[in-house]
């Protein structure tokens, strides 16, 4: 019975040993493949390794404790342990890390920082705007961000060029009177919530159909109950470009680039405010394809103007300010006026950043005369938070 027992167990460690070897040559398979043969690889550390105990944190500048006297270098160099299974290391090397990372280095790689991509058309006397809104995004956003801005002497080709962006996967387009009161991350991070079907995300263009515009005047089809508006509007480009949509001018789906120039033709004497009216009567004949966010996305004068109707930004506060109907120029919506003011004049430098609040709610208590006065603090409530966030991060982060 011993006799057996024996085998068993010497079996049982055979085949551990050959399933550990099997493992190691196909991670050094997979390397070599993936790694062109012989291209020197980006340094990942794994920090289960780090804090398990199993030697120095590798990357911070100490030599690990298997380290030789005068191949200190040797052992701190992440290639040798990266590349080679341990009993392929020279003797003066580190080993027993090195012996598991190259069993799991191919899930190690490090992965590229995400980057966020804000698209805004600029024409007319728009430029201060622009920038304004600019300033906005940078302040607060924690990733990087990428710019697409189209000046008006681009803006004279075919509905068809709207996707010459084709490198890229996703987008958010904003109009110029956009303010960022939180950073561009939060918005973005909606791209996470599109079922499979969504290819954009809009807000309504009303939260109140008795002072709705396309429930009382639009001569054309349109989404929901009161339109959605496209002053804010995320995109999966990629999704975008891929799909055939349902229409009422033939019963074949006609993708992105074929479907706006025929849409434009046949409502060009209805349609009042533009593309977005194109992009509603597209959403009206696919409403699957549009994930609709909240108010507070998109806030607007309409949201305020003859009392407050956006519940979530009572709650919340306000994440976008849309100043459109010009509020930011004259003194119809001063509360709307007084953050544009304040984040214009505002500088980079932390110490104005800092000091942005106190007089931008002093300014705004001088409102309370209007309907959107009276809930001044929905202003500077989400404003608040990006200031605390921003200071809250480590210098490593910003």
């Amino acid at each position: 019975m011993r006799r057996y027992l024996r085998v068993v167990v010497l079996c049982l460690a055979c085949g551990f040993c050959s399933l550990l070897y099997a493992f190691s040559q196909l991670a050094v398979s997979l390397e070599e493949g993936a790694g062109g043969g012989g291209g020197k690889p980006q340094a990942a550390v794994a920090s289960w390794l780090a804090g398990g105990g199993r030697g120095a944190v590798r990357g911070t500048g100490g030599a690990g404790p298997a380290a030789h006297p005068g191949g200190s270098g040797r052992c701190k160099d992440l290639s040798l342990c990266y590349w080679n299974p341990y009993w392929m290391l020279p003797s003066d090397v580190c080993g027993m890390n090195c012996f598991w990372e190259a069993a799991f280095r191919y899930s190690l790689k490090i992965q590229p920082v995400e980057k966020m991509h804000l698209a805004v058309v600029a024409c007319g006397e728009r430029l201060e705007e622009t920038m304004t809104m600019l300033k906005s995004a940078i302040i607060f956003s924690m990733k990087p961000l990428q710019f697409h801005i189209f000046a008006e002497d681009q803006l004279h080709h075919s509905f068809k060029d709207r996707l010459i962006l084709k490198e890229v996967d996703s987008l958010l387009y904003v109009d110029t009177d956009i303010l960022f009161l939180r950073p561009v991350d939060t918005i973005w991070s909606l791209l996470k919530k599109f079922n499979s079907t969504q290819i954009a995300a809009m807000a309504p263009e009303h939260e109140e159909p008795r002072i709705g515009w396309y429930n009382r005047f639009a001569r054309h089809p349109y989404y929901g109950k009161t339109g959605v508006n496209s002053g804010v509007m995320l995109m999966n480009m990629t999704r975008m470009r891929r799909k055939y949509f349902k229409n009422d001018m033939t019963t074949v789906r006609l993708q992105w680039g074929d479907i706006l120039m025929p849409l434009l033709k046949k409502y060009k004497l209805n349609i009042t405010w533009g593309d977005q009216d194109l992009l509603n009567i597209v959403f009206f004949h696919n409403p699957e394809s549009l994930f609709v966010f909240p108010c507070q996305w998109n806030y607007r004068p309409d949201h305020c103007i003859y009392g407050s109707n956006c519940q979530e930004a009572e709650e919340e506060g306000i994440f976008i300010l849309h100043g459109n109907r010009g509020v930011y120029h004259d003194d119809k919506q001063p509360a709307f006026r007084a953050v544009y003011e304040a984040l214009r004049n505002c500088s980079f430098e932390d110490d104005n950043i800092r000091s942005l609040l106190k007089p931008l709610e002093l300014e705004l208590q001088k409102t309370v005369h209007t309907y959107c006065g009276k809930i001044y603090k929905i202003f500077i409530k989400q404003l608040a938070k990006s200031v605390r966030d921003r200071y809250a991060t480590s210098p490593k982060e910003k």
